[in-house]
């Protein structure tokens, strides 16, 4: 039986006169990458409030099998996070900012190297951090996350911002994660790093769950046309339908070899956001 790491069912919060929260349901297996995808002041930062023990909800709320409202030190061993607000100290150089987390989770100062060698800071040990740029306080602030290795990582838009260049490293880093056991729970309103990344997503929209599933399931659950879009070897396009009737012609262009690229035509997740709420997904 695979073991639930995170369990939300019916997780409510209202925050004055907002229902921030509406009876939300969902959980995250052992070693896989699960993302909330959603706008903006969907709901996803405060859900990640609500497993980290930052705020309480009704319904039920449990990480590693324990109330969320009750865990404690031996939880916190097992988790690591980037938020948002990543915390780094500054005026410390890179080194020191580790050394202060390694003290804290009792790790030794050796392996430090190797942890900033993983997110591609080795040889800016002793650099101030005030003198990094957003991708490189990024990265320390993910080297901070994994230096205890917990079974648990929060990122939270952990790509915001970045280029393309650093995001891509960021991926690398958290497939391997995931390759040694360690399931990641991934906020983003990124529909293509959600859908390329990701083992399941939930699409969150004002408080509430609109789908849940692997992403590019939930694709193909909402196509709305069966069309297969082709271009030829003379960039001619073409647009057949999806039907038993057209599988000769496609044969054809393939034994000719004039088939050069074949889609069919399964909404990506920004257009399953909009179809299921009316509304974009990254804004």
């Amino acid at each position: 039986m695979t073991e639930k790491i995170i369990e939300l069912d019916g997780a409510s919060i209202r925050f004055g006169e907002k229902q921030v929260l509406k009876g939300i349901s969902l959980h995250v297996n052992k070693g896989e990458i699960f993302g909330l995808l959603g706008p903006s002041g969907a709901g996803k930062t405060t859900i990640i409030n609500i497993l980290t023990g930052q705020l309480s909800c009704e319904g039920k709320a449990e990480i590693f099998g324990k109330n969320c409202r009750k865990i404690g030190r031996e939880v916190y061993r097992r988790t690591g996070a980037v938020l948002d607000n990543c915390g780094l100290y500054e005026r410390l150089s890179c080194e020191d900012n580790l050394k202060l987390f390694a003290r804290i989770h009792s790790v030794p100062f050796s392996e430090i190297g190797a942890v900033l060698q993983a997110v591609g800071l080795d040889g800016c040990e002793k650099k101030a951090v005030k003198s990094f740029s957003k991708g490189m306080k990024q990265r320390l602030a993910l080297a901070r996350a994994i230096l205890h290795h917990p079974d648990l990582l929060f990122l939270d838009e952990p790509t915001s911002g970045l280029d393309p260049a650093t995001a891509a490293e960021i991926h690398t880093l958290m497939n391997h994660l995931r390759s040694r056991g360690t399931t990641v729970f991934l906020t983003t309103h990124n529909m293509d790093e959600a859908y390329h990344m990701c083992d399941r997503i939930a699409l969150l929209h004002e408080g509430n769950i609109v789908e849940c599933g692997v992403p590019a399931e939930i694709c193909r659950k909402h196509c709305q046309t069966a069309e297969l879009r082709i271009v030829t070897s003379d960039e001619e396009p073409l647009l057949l339908a999806n039907w038993p009737e057209n599988a000769d012609t496609v044969a054809q262009l393939i034994r000719e070899g004039r088939l050069k690229s074949i889609h069919s035509s399964e909404p990506d997740l920004g257009t399953v956001f909009l179809r299921l709420t009316g509304k974009e997904l990254d804004t």
